[in-house]
């Protein structure tokens, strides 16, 4: 059979050519490889470099490959925070003429890790209390849309910071199942296999010494089953308020919206005797601030940067002449948005050093710049304004550690995951 390249890009399989398909994955040349840190995986995964691009090569079996790249491409289209699949190569022989297994080729999450990177210098509990929040947030927009994941994990999950939180990506879909909607049952069984999951992740580490010794592996694996049983509660359950009060409703919906949720459709029934109102929201997956943020600015970020980032957008234009909300006579939002990025967000970030902030995300970078500013701000007890807070950043942060995995000020090394190179796993 001869060797087939199944890629989402008409450009990737041109790229991908220059690989050498005919040796197996674990003896691939040092020439070709990038050295990232890696998950734990039962496959031979490596990092390689395909053009500009830094790509994750994991082998398995040709069925399995087509299936994982079908059911990433279905969580992409559901915008679920997964990693991006690029092509599944097929056909595969070595020099002498026998076969070996298929790759599966996924994109390298840039800026995330995984979890043991993390855990490299002992990880204070409230930074693993920050990654219980986002792999529960992860699971719930995976249910939501009806994914059932079948082997929910730290190891199966990539991690970027978020401005002082952290996004959860899933990296391993290949035990996943796609349905219209899951029972209470599917969800229930893919919540306990989490809780155990993680519950054996940490043993893992406490018994080789990375573990923090405040933490009980068995509690922390226990508390993702609460994180998500609190989450799902609010965005699914039903709500009776009285009759007359539908501000109330809207009060539902913005506290949807503030955990990063929209409400697609709701169904409104009056009660028989007029006396109460039944609300049911449709909850879809999350992103609300950041499809506000992208709208207006073009600019694609976390969820938690782009609360931030409007923030700053909305102050900023609230300074402007020409801002006028409400009366129709001023400059549309839109306008001033790409203004603030034109004159705002882009020269902030350019006057820090590229050297300096590595492969920082810029909206991660613009937000630690924005908490840096407050707290010199609340330390002179006056705004002391953002040209210099950037000035002092340079000086005095990003010199202390690397770019990527810089904590905000105030904020230790351990709290933003350790000093680890920025890694993917696949």
């Amino acid at each position: 059979m001869a060797l087939q390249i199944s890629a989402t890009n008409p450009e990737h399989p041109a790229l991908l050519l220059e690989l050498p398909w005919d040796v197996p994955l674990q003896d691939w040349p040092e020439e070709y490889l990038v050295p990232l840190p890696r998950g734990i995986s039962r496959h031979v995964v490596r990092y390689a470099r395909a053009g500009d691009e830094v790509v994750a090569v994991k082998e398995l079996a040709e069925r399995p490959a087509r299936r994982e790249y079908e059911l990433l491409r279905d969580l992409d289209r559901l915008g679920i925070p997964a990693v991006d699949p690029l092509a599944v190569v097929t056909g595969r022989t070595d020099t002498g003429g026998d076969p070996l297994e298929s790759v599966l080729i996924t994109r390298h999450l840039r800026g995330s890790l995984p979890y043991r990177s993390m855990f490299e210098t002992t990880m204070r509990p409230a930074t693993m209390h920050r990654l219980m929040d986002a792999l529960a947030v992860l699971l719930v927009r995976l249910h939501l849309a009806g994914f059932a994941w079948g082997d929910c994990s730290l190891s199966n999950t990539l991690f970027r910071r978020d401005a002082g939180a952290y996004a959860a990506y899933l990296v391993d879909a290949e035990t996943g199942d796609l349905h219209p909607r899951l029972s209470d049952g599917q969800r229930e069984y893919d919540l306990e296999l989490a809780r155990v999951n993680i519950s054996g992740e940490l043993l893992d580490l406490e018994a080789s010494g990375a573990l923090h010794p405040s933490v009980d592996p068995v509690e922390f694996g226990t508390e993702i089953c609460a994180r998500y049983g609190g989450l799902w509660r609010e965005l699914t359950r039903t709500s009776v308020y009285p009759a007359g009060k539908y501000h109330y409703i809207e009060r539902r919906i913005r506290r949807l919206n503030d955990l990063g949720f929209d409400v697609a459709e709701m169904q409104i029934e009056h009660a028989s005797n007029g006396h109460t109102v039944t609300f049911v929201p449709k909850v879809v997956d999350a992103g609300h601030h950041q499809r506000q943020l992208l709208r207006l600015t073009g600019l694609d970020t976390e969820e938690n940067q782009a609360r931030r980032l409007l923030n700053d957008l909305e102050s900023w234009m609230a300074t402007q002449d020409d801002y006028a909300p409400g009366d129709g006579l001023g400059a549309r939002p839109e306008v001033l948005a790409h203004r603030w990025v034109r004159e705002v967000f882009r020269p902030t970030v350019r006057s820090v050093p590229p050297e300096l902030r590595g492969d920082m995300d810029p909206a991660e970078l613009y937000h630690q710049l924005l908490e840096h500013r407050w707290y010199l701000s609340e330390r002179a007890q006056q705004d002391i304004g953002l040209d210099t807070a950037v000035r002092d950043y340079v000086a005095t942060i990003l010199p202390k550690a690397r770019a990527t995995l810089e904590p905000a000020p105030g904020e230790s090394l351990e709290a933003a995951g350790g000093d680890a190179p920025e890694a993917a796993a696949g």
